[in-house]
């Protein structure tokens, strides 16, 4: 019998994708009901349309404001499966999220051995960028869309990367762009930031096409790409629209409890400060952190900053935020030294598909920042938000990564021990369980 030879780096990634897969099982089956980010309020929305279809009024309870395709498929998930109950319910839709947030990894893995075919390593730090990242590790245990929302705004923008690769006749290219608005319009119909990757799509297919010269392609390709989003996802927001009288519900009622929550403001200065804090005590309401935005939302991509998964206190949760934040400079710099190069290409070369993942990295910053400043709580500064820029950041991220770990010398020894000690550390803090598990605690910080 012929023995099957495995290289290292095979072994390596076969072992975090079933690291990764199993940490997210575990999670679905043992993290607490209610513990997630408004848990209780999404369930009774998913139980709402269980026992009816009926698309609720925005300022009927607390959820119904959000765009509904996540309530709509996890209401239907659970009738399928039988009228769940909660417990279960919510087991069997942390399945399903986890799946899609998976299938998120693989797609960018495409497109990374798509981009750089001979590179391996790289490919392999791509998948365990995201599939380490504290943020999809929790959110995928939460009954929330934000992970449906940035797998089809993945989705959407891998479409349009692979557009932007290919030599296909014009009429394939066409198609593509339908189902890119196909994936963008759920997006949209999924969470308002999907409108970022339809600007995104149609942007980058706009100026790829006016580069080439060829106006009346890139004008087939942007109304297939606005027209199938807005068909699909537009029609919510219409809706309120027309029935309501506003496009998407901002500071209704059913959350005016949000408008007593510190900071209560926002200046410049919160954008422009990373204080200390931000390593020595990665928790939202710490004073020096509070008014802080890019160190809170640091703090809550690589950690938990607002104790909905991890518990609020002790020494353990302490150390293990210190330790993993620290790490974390390592990825988070090769992104941003990632992104510099992109931008670079994207300006020289428009029709290179830096352009499509640029743009959707600058609308995605520009609207979060737009909206902590109309939002000034700490609630409102989430690193979930930010989930839609998981492509570009294990694009770029990877791109630098494979370039510090080539050969073996002192750096690439160096880099690849500190990722090591970065998976491991998210491993064991972050697997519901085992190590640090969060019980009879009232889920988030106490800011009253």
């Amino acid at each position: 019998m012929r023995r099957i030879s495995l290289s290292p780096l095979a072994i390596a990634a076969a072992a975090l994708a079933l690291t990764g897969i199993a940490m997210r099982i575990n999670n679905a089956f043992r993290y607490p009901p209610n513990m997630g980010f408004d848990a209780k309020f999404n369930w009774l929305y998913v139980e709402q349309l269980m026992s009816s279809w009926v698309l609720p009024a925005p300022d009927e309870a607390w959820a119904t404001a959000h765009p509904p395709l996540f309530y709509y498929l996890s209401a239907a998930l659970c009738r399928v499966l039988g009228q769940l109950d909660m417990p279960t319910g919510f087991v069997a839709v942390r399945l399903l999220s986890s799946a899609v947030g998976l299938a998120t990894v693989v797609f960018t893995v495409l497109l990374v051995r798509r981009v750089d075919p001979g590179n391996s390593r790289r490919a392999l730090l791509a998948g365990g960028l995201l599939l380490f990242l504290p943020v999809h590790i929790y959110m995928s245990a939460m009954l929330n869309e934000e992970i449906l929302a940035s797998s089809l705004t993945s989705i959407a923008v891998i479409g349009v990367a692979f557009a932007f690769l290919s030599t296909r006749p014009p009429r394939y290219e066409l198609r593509r762009a339908l189902a890119v608005g196909l994936a963008a319009g759920l997006a949209l119909l999924t969470k308002l930031s999907g409108a970022l990757i339809v600007v995104a799509a149609a942007g980058a297919y706009g100026i790829r096409s006016w580069r080439q010269g060829d106006l009346r392609q890139a004008s087939s390709r942007i109304a297939a790409v606005l027209a199938i989003s807005m068909l699909v996802g537009g029609w919510y927001y219409m809706r309120n629209w027309i029935q309501y009288g506003y496009l998407y519900p901002q500071q209704l009622s059913t959350h005016e409890i949000m408008f007593s929550m510190p900071p209560g403001e926002r200046s410049i200065g919160d954008y422009l400060r990373v204080p200390l804090a931000t390593w020595t005590d990665p928790q939202l309401l710490a004073p020096d952190l509070l008014k802080s935005v890019w160190g809170s939302t640091y703090v809550t991509v690589w950690f938990d900053g607002h104790r909905f998964f991890l518990p609020k206190s002790g020494a353990d949760v302490r150390w293990a935020g210190m330790g993993i934040l620290l790490l974390a400079l390592l990825p988070t710099a090769a992104f941003a030294i990632g992104l510099g190069r992109g931008i670079r290409r994207a300006v020289r070369y428009p029709e290179a598909l830096d352009t499509p993942l640029v743009l959707l990295t600058a609308l995605t910053l520009a609207g979060y920042v737009l909206f902590t400043w109309r939002n000034p709580w700490f609630a409102a500064v989430k690193g979930s938000y930010l989930l839609g820029l998981s492509v570009p950041f294990a694009f770029y991220a990877s791109e630098v990564l494979a370039d510090w770990t080539r050969g073996s010398s002192v750096r690439s020894r160096l880099v690849w021990g500190l990722l090591g000690l970065l998976v491991f550390a998210v491993s064991a803090t972050f697997t519901y369980g085992p190590v640090i598990a969060k019980y009879a605690e009232y889920p988030g910080l106490e800011w009253r």
